[in-house]
Parts: C-alpha cells; structure tokens; sequence
C-alpha cells in the first residue's frame, strides 16, 4: 500500500503553542501587508477583534467579515471576494473552523482575477496565489491551516466541491489551543472526531506513505486519548492542546494521501442536510470501516494498536477492537448515531448514494472498491 513517492505541501511558518495567534501581526508588518481581509464567523468575533487589533496597532487596516454562519457556500464565497476586492487587501486571515480557512484560502488564491472558481475546481488547477495568506484555526477538527484543499457547498446540487492546490497552502499558520476553550461539547466533538476520521482513511488508504503514517498514527493516539477530556471540561488546556496537535497531524495527512469513503459519503449529508461535517463523518465512519477491514486488516489493526485497543490475536480481532473502540468513543462523546436521528428520510438513500459516488477523487483512495450498491447498504446500515 503507498508509492515510493509523496508530496508534502509544507505551510511556510507554523506556529503552535497558547497565545501564538497574537504572533500573525508581526509576520503581517514583516510581509508588508496594508489592507487586510479577516474572515470569521460570528461566534468567533471577539477572538478574531482582538487579533484585528493587534494588526491595526502595526498600522494595518483591517477589514473583519463574519457573514457565513455554517458550512460555505458558492454564494458566501462570492460575498466575501467581492468584498476584498472592494477594500483593496493584499493580505487575507480565515479564523475560526474549516469555514472561515477554506473562504480566506480561495479568496486569496482568485483576489487577483487571474481565474475563475468554476476553473480551479478539481486537482491542481490553480496556478498561483498572489496575496498573502494565514490560517488560525479555533477548532481542533479540519486541519485546514495546513492542508492544500477547500470546500465549498454547490447550491445548485447540493453538493460539496473541492479545490486542491499547493497554492492553498497559507504562507502562515497559528495553532493556538487556548482559542479552541471556547468551543462548546458538541462541537468539540464533531470537530474531535472529524480529525480522526482523517488520521484512520489517510493510514488506510491505497495511496499510504509511510511518511505520512507517522502523522497519521501519532494524531489517533493523541485524539482517542484527549477528545472525551476535552468534551466534559473544555478548559482542560492540556487535552486542548493534544486535540490541536492531533488536528494539525490529521491535517498534514490531507495534502500527501487524503481521505477516502467515509468523507465521500458524507458530502451529501452536509450538502443536503447541513448536518456538520464531524458530525457526518462520525455517523458513517463505524460502517465504512466495518465495510473496509476485510480489505485491509493489518492497516486496521495498526490503527486499534494507536487508538488504545490493547489485546491479542488475529489482525482481523484486532481491528475489530479498533472499531468498537471509535463506536464507543463517538457514543461517549454524545454525538446521536444514527442517520434518521438527525432528520435524514430513508428516501434520501438513493440521491445520497448517486451524490457520493460522484466523488471520485476520494472513493479511489478506498482500500476497498465502493460501488453504488456498496455506498447504498453503508447508508442503510447507518440509517
């Protein structure tokens, strides 16, 4: 499993520790940044004023957006683009979850004018990046400071689309895990959770590195150790901070190797549902993986080892215990798991099943072939 070969997209300055957020302000006034665009959503408003602040106290203007208020969309991509280039900015921060990261990576990347969204949609279709880009994520969930993808949610058929581009890679990132105290359980868990997602399909996964395997295996064990503290006492700074270490592996993991079925499948039920893309992801990653372990027991074994699933025996009993251990663990973290529990109408399955199948780029990374008749008894058996 994996090639010889692997591309790591780097961020060019990654910061991480409390209180390094502050630290954008000087690497702005060191990149000769005037006019910055901030990017955040309501909730995060006030964390994101005091960062505008210390901008504007190194003679920046600073213009703060905070008009998208769930997943993105076309439209709200449009809303903010327009809006920077209106105020003339040269600089552009996403704070907040994947949300605010993903609108501020692409409106950076066409502030410029030089291409159209609909032209880089896809793999590697955007060629350059002209304004000065930063990430601070106040989750521990999407890893999207660090990874080279974003995702925005097409209205016209409900469905999420992808960029991927080393030009997505912000020149700066700042995990601050004091920023992540705030975030109240169940988000803490949907995010949680969505970083581990991304540990488990990036270590199984046709296009596996061993590279990108220690990534992937540190950020399990740091994630299915840290995440249940997190949740019942969201001050504890030292699982605040392991979630955020175990969010940033997960998103070094995103570039190299990628997701596969359990993030293909759950695109609908964002697009469609608007149910949270953690949330999504934790409601089918049990019956992926049930789906997937014949195809990859050693992997899965491996990944049980990570994720504190002692014992022994066969590979195939061993990633068994894996997989009732991440069960128990989204049980546990209070996320509902099943699909009708969050509104979701059996009738639904057939769409949700052609919508997923569309998403080829991850479903090819598979460990295990997924046709749509697959992709229809996953849905089922999470229903």
């Amino acid at each position: 499993m994996g090639s010889d070969a692997v591309i790591l997209d780097q961020v060019g300055a990654l910061a991480f520790g409390p209180g390094v957020s502050l630290e954008v302000a000087d690497d702005l006034e060191r990149a000769g940044a005037g006019a910055v665009l901030i990017i955040t959503t309501p909730p995060i408003r006030a964390q994101a004023e005091r960062i505008a602040d210390a901008i504007r106290s190194r003679g920046a203007r600073v213009t703060l957006w905070d008009e998208c208020a769930g997943e993105p969309s076309l439209s709200d991509f449009q809303n903010v683009l327009d809006v920077a280039r209106t105020q003339g900015v040269n600089a552009v921060i996403g704070i907040g979850g994947g949300s605010s990261m993903d609108l501020a990576k692409l409106t950076a990347a066409l502030l410029d004018g030089r291409q159209t969204l609909a032209e880089i949609q896809g793999t590697d279709k955007l060629r350059a990046r002209g304004a000065w880009l930063a990430c601070i994520p106040t989750t521990a969930g999407t890893g999207s400071e660090v990874s080279p993808i974003a995702i925005l949610l097409d209205e016209s058929d409900l469905l999420k689309k992808g960029v991927v581009s080393r030009h997505l890679v912000p020149d700066a990132a700042y995990v601050d895990p004091l920023l992540t105290i705030s975030m109240p359980p169940a988000v803490t868990a949907a995010t949680g959770l969505d970083a581990l997602t991304h540990c488990i399909e990036a270590y199984a996964n046709r296009f596996a590195h061993p590279l990108v395997d220690s990534y992937a295996l540190e950020g399990i064990r740091l994630i299915t150790r840290n995440l249940l503290d997190a949740v019942r006492d969201g001050t504890n700074v030292a699982a605040r901070s392991a979630m955020a270490r175990g969010s940033l592996y997960g998103g070094l993991c995103l570039g190299p190797v990628n997701t596969a079925a359990v993030h293909a499948l759950a695109y609908p039920l964002g697009g469609e549902f608007h149910i949270a893309h953690g949330v999504s992801n934790a409601l089918l990653l049990p019956h992926v993986l049930a789906f997937n372990l014949p195809a990859a027991e050693e992997r899965y074994a491996d990944i049980a080892e990570a994720a504190g699933a002692v014992g022994r025996g066969t590979a195939a009993v061993r990633a068994m215990r894996g997989l009732e251990l991440v069960r128990r663990l989204s049980s546990e973290c209070g996320v509902p798991m099943r699909l009708s529990d969050h509104g979701v109408p059996a009738d639904a399955i057939d769409r949700m099943t052609d919508g997923a199948m569309t998403v080829t780029r991850l479903l090819e990374r598979n460990v295990r072939d997924v046709t749509w008749a697959d992709a229809h008894r996953i849905y089922e058996a999470a229903f």
